[in-house]
């Protein structure tokens, strides 16, 4: 009989019925701050969820409970170090975290180990890349979480990343490649500035996208590049054979690279115009190979390490080495298509860039 006697209502527990006629049960002390609880009641999460009302730890919907990864998360990207990161690094992270905070988002920040870490590399097993950009977001922010005292041990510190497979990645253009693009995409047409900007300033798509009339300055092209994670501002000179591409057009007033109605792109439809435009001229390659042969071309030509990484904005060394141990330099007269090709640099090759920039000036780089 005692058992079927009503429990008594705990202490500061409302339920209320709100202007639709729900009810809802509510936490409320005195005249303070109204706490709802969305779990049924009587579970064990609506039991949680009222001890944390009761002490004011309960958050709101969209917000994250205080000491759990999603709130170690929300707080890290409202900080100098992540607001610094490129945008698509910021982009990357975010989808990366995205996955990660649907398994673990309530999980307490300070109970994941390196363990865990390891165990999210080897989910991503079969995409190294994939497992790389995970552990970089990883240790990004308990780097800077160990950094303001929020963990005394970053979980990512002794977690070494996944060995980089053998492969080529994304395929480089060839010499024929550019010729059976040039024929389809004539002087005159948007899809020759495209390949044009990308070939003759050895950007990424996302930067080349945005390089336009407001990067010009002093005669050179200084724009800061989207990838690196820290501030690079990269200066390149506009070649004679690009200056002629743009006088043609056509270009925007913004960015040199625009649609077949004048718009601009952004980086990733940018990407699928142009491979768009690379099979239809018959290479089924992207913009991504476009700028290894730019990289190709000017180590062929003789540029060193230092110069390859003020050019294309890399830093390290490592990038640039990779081009110049396959130098295999240009002989004049070689051929493209069967021609002689004595008058002019091998596709309009970054050669003028190593003529007019001496191994002590020209393209340079300054971080900040």
């Amino acid at each position: 009989m005692i058992a079927d006697m009503p429990r008594p209502r705990k202490p500061h527990l409302h339920h209320e019925r709100n202007r639709h006629g729900q009810w809802s049960w509510y936490v409320r002390k005195g005249k303070g701050k109204r706490y709802r609880l969305r779990a049924e009641f009587g579970s064990d999460e609506f039991n949680k969820q009222y001890e944390l009302a009761i002490q004011g730890k309960l958050p709101q919907r969209g917000q994250a409970t205080a000491g759990t990864l999603r709130w170690l998360w929300d707080a890290y990207r409202k900080t100098d170090p992540w607001k610094v990161l490129a945008p698509a690094t910021r982009k990357q992270r975010e989808n990366i975290m995205l996955h990660v905070l649907k398994g673990a988002g309530d999980e307490p920040f300070g109970a994941i180990g390196s363990e865990d870490i390891v165990e999210g590399l080897d989910r991503r097993a079969d995409t190294p890349s994939a497992a790389r950009n995970f552990l970089d977001t990883m240790r990004g922010l308990y780097q800077w979480a160990k950094a303001r005292g929020h963990v005394r041990r970053d979980p990512t510190a002794d977690v070494k990343p996944p060995k980089r497979r053998r492969n080529a990645g994304f395929a480089p253009w060839t010499h024929e490649d550019v010729d059976a693009y040039y024929k389809r995409w004539p002087l005159g047409t948007p899809q020759r500035v495209w390949i044009d900007v990308l070939l003759y300033t050895g950007l990424r798509r996302g930067d080349a996208a945005d390089v336009g009339p407001k990067h010009i300055k002093n005669g050179h092209i200084e724009i800061l590049t989207e990838k690196s994670q820290e501030t690079v501002l990269v200066v390149l000179p506009i070649l004679d054979v690009l200056q002629a591409t743009l006088d043609v057009g056509p270009i925007g007033t913004e960015t040199w690279i625009v649609g077949e109605r004048g718009h601009r792109f952004v980086k990733e439809s940018f990407g699928n115009a142009f491979s768009e435009a690379a099979s239809a001229a018959g290479v089924k390659k992207s913009a991504h190979g476009v700028r290894k042969i730019a990289a190709t071309i000017a180590a062929e030509n003789g540029a060193t390490e230092s110069e390859l990484d003020a050019l294309f904005g890399w830093t390290g060394g490592r990038m640039a080495a990779h081009y110049t141990k396959k130098r295999q330099p240009r002989q004049t007269g070689e051929t493209i298509g069967g021609k002689a090709e004595k008058s002019r640099p091998r596709c309009g090759s970054l050669n003028t860039f190593i003529a007019r920039y001496p191994a002590t000036g020209g393209a340079s780089t300054t971080t900040g």
